[in-house]
């Protein structure tokens, strides 16, 4: 899949820049196809207005939308995603697809910081998928000029430290019962024999 780059200008500033590569898959028990989105045939729209933010990507097959909505507490998240597809996905199957997935802080960020994950798959109702992938996007406050602030990645892209965490410690704890049984055997060993 390949990336594209979208932005949405409000009075001549950018006011949302989004990096990534979509495919809409169908998944169902007898069939599954997919639709990959092109970037260089795919054009954005949208606008800011206060606290909200839209970004509408259109292309000959349909379009996708995001809908970003900025809290009282300073975060950033879009709270709804729609498509609508007219393209087989599956041979003999339906032609139009329609889907909407209206979750809470889906891409979250701090105001001023970007989303970022490598792969997130959005479950959007009947068998039918939004796959987000090398995904990089934020609405509002962008403060430099290539558009983007620091990154918060998505919870799949964070290293997670526990497993090694884990080991660490059960191997600490195994030296430390080995260390105090070879020293209560020597010590019952040395009461044991007495000099003649």
């Amino acid at each position: 899949m390949t990336a594209g780059n979208y932005n949405v200008t409000d009075k001549n500033v950018i006011c949302l820049v989004a990096q990534m590569a979509l495919q809409i898959r169908l998944v169902t028990p007898k069939a599954s196809g997919s639709f990959l989105v092109q970037p260089n045939m795919t054009t954005a729209s949208g606008g800011c207005q206060g606290n909200r933010a839209n970004l509408t990507l259109i292309f000959k097959e349909g379009c996708i939308q995001f809908l970003f909505n900025k809290s009282a507490d300073n975060t950033v998240y879009v709270d709804a995603v729609s498509f609508n597809l007219s393209y087989p996905l599956i041979t003999g199957g339906p032609t139009s697809y329609t889907a909407t997935n209206t979750s809470t802080h889906l891409f979250a960020a701090k105001l001023g910081n970007s989303y970022s994950c490598k792969k997130e798959p959005l479950y959007m109702g009947k068998g039918l998928y939004l796959d987000v992938d090398q995904d990089k996007m934020q609405a509002f406050n962008l403060t430099k000029s290539s558009g983007f602030g620091p990154s918060e990645p998505c919870a799949a892209d964070r290293p997670d430290y526990r497993v090694a965490i884990g080991v660490g410690v059960t191997l600490l704890v195994l030296i430390v019962i080995v260390l105090v049984a070879y020293l209560l055997g020597r010590r019952k060993r040395a009461d044991g024999y007495q000099s003649l």
